[in-house]
């Protein structure tokens, strides 16, 4: 899949607007407590700066439903910016009307302005044609750099390309390119590594990427829906009781399919998630009745690794356990450590964000793997095969 973008005459000397996802996380004192997103548009920002573009950013921050309330303002954002830039970032009041036609009207070459959060105004999220219209009037040209927003259909990520010239911006083309060379033309042996909660969150993915995948590996809590369909007891561990038929035909599926589907052997387990938990290894088939199971055991381990030997493609998306408590987190980053050796050995591996992301940063391998994503939703929406309305204004083919 390949987007449109921009070349230096659509943006030199132009009022560019450009959606980005700031929607990062603030400190009790309201200051950013990782920048992570603001850096991964650095890129694009430098570069428009360099050709003499006036740029606006706009973006989502938290859940304000619509109206303005201080603790989401992007104001300490447009300020750590600044820091990041090493250069002063202005600040509009607000991403439409006069406070917005002013930002941008005061704008010089290379200059660049942060409007206020987007979600102050509840027309955003329901993707109102005159608020994209609002949104566009100051600006010659429209660039879509937000992927994690891509599977929204709001006012900035789809109504606003009716309005302006629309581009694709860096970020956006790398997880396209990145993501469609494991869905659409995987090199084989491919594996698909899938954890976290909910076996819910994942059907999508499974019934789109059965057909391409030789290998599934299923952790986290959801593996436990999946060894209780098999008549295994599971103790208090997460189940979803209305997913056990889903889960049996599936393993039914890839079965006829020639699908290897790996399932812990053995699991970490404990009575309670805390980082003073006394836990337990136990077999998958063996969790006692008061407790619940918390992580993949060293056996899970050892055949998850092994399953991913050989592999060329590698998609990672979900945890194997309850990584952010110390007992829990061996098994998630056994499998960032495997990642990070197969990705060596020449695999294309790919984490799909959200929490899969947050783990293989906490373990420090988000740079030893060939793509981290930046969405998490994005990611598993796209992975699952459907169109993504931030994206597809730009498909060219």
């Amino acid at each position: 899949m390949r987007l449109k973008t921009f070349g230096k005459s659509d943006i030199e000397g132009k009022k560019v607007l450009v959606r980005v996802d700031f929607n990062v996380p603030l400190t009790a004192d309201g200051k950013v407590a990782d920048d992570t997103r603001i850096n991964a548009h650095v890129p694009l920002i430098r570069g428009l700066q360099d050709a003499g573009a006036r740029v606006a950013l706009i973006s989502h921050l938290g859940r304000p439903k619509g109206s303005p309330v201080a603790k989401y303002s992007l104001r300490p954002v447009a300020e750590e910016l600044s820091a990041v830039l090493g250069k002063r970032v202005g600040f509009a009041e607000d991403c439409v009307g006069e406070s917005a036609q002013g930002a941008a009207d005061a704008l010089l070459p290379g200059e660049v302005v942060l409007l206020e959060n987007l979600r102050f105004h509840a027309e955003e999220e329901r993707n109102d044609a005159a608020f994209a219209k609002a949104l566009a009037a100051p600006f010659d040209v429209f660039i879509m750099d937000a992927f994690s927003a891509a599977h929204r259909a709001h006012a900035s990520t789809g109504a606003v390309t009716d309005c302006l010239p629309s581009f694709a911006g860096p970020l956006l083309i790398r997880e396209i390119e990145m993501l469609s060379a494991v869905r659409d033309d995987p090199k084989k042996p491919f594996a698909l590594i899938l954890g976290g909660a909910k076996v819910s969150d994942k059907i999508g993915v499974i019934e789109n990427m059965l057909d391409s995948v030789d290998t599934i590996i299923i952790g986290g809590g959801m593996a436990f829906t999946f060894l209780k369909a098999q008549g295994l007891g599971i103790g208090k561990s997460l189940c979803e009781e209305d997913k056990l038929a889903f889960s049996l035909e599936m393993l039914r599926r890839a079965k006829a399919k020639g699908v290897a589907i790996v399932l812990p052997e053995d699991v970490t387990a404990a009575s309670e998630i805390s980082e003073s938990a006394s836990v337990t290894v136990v077999l998958a088939s063996a969790i006692p009745a008061d407790q619940m199971g918390l992580d993949i055991g060293p056996r899970a381990v050892e055949s998850f690794c092994k399953a991913l030997d050989g592999a060329k493609t590698v998609l990672w998306n979900g945890p194997m356990g309850v990584f952010e408590a110390a007992p829990f987190a061996k098994g998630t980053e056994a499998i960032a450590q495997q990642l990070a050796k197969v990705t060596k050995g020449g695999a294309l591996t790919v984490v799909g964000g959200g929490d899969s992301a947050a783990a293989i940063a906490k373990f420090g391998h988000e740079k030893d793997v060939t793509h981290v994503s930046t969405g998490g939703g994005a990611s598993l929406e796209f992975f699952e095969g459907k169109t993504l309305p931030g994206v597809e204004p730009y498909v060219i083919g």
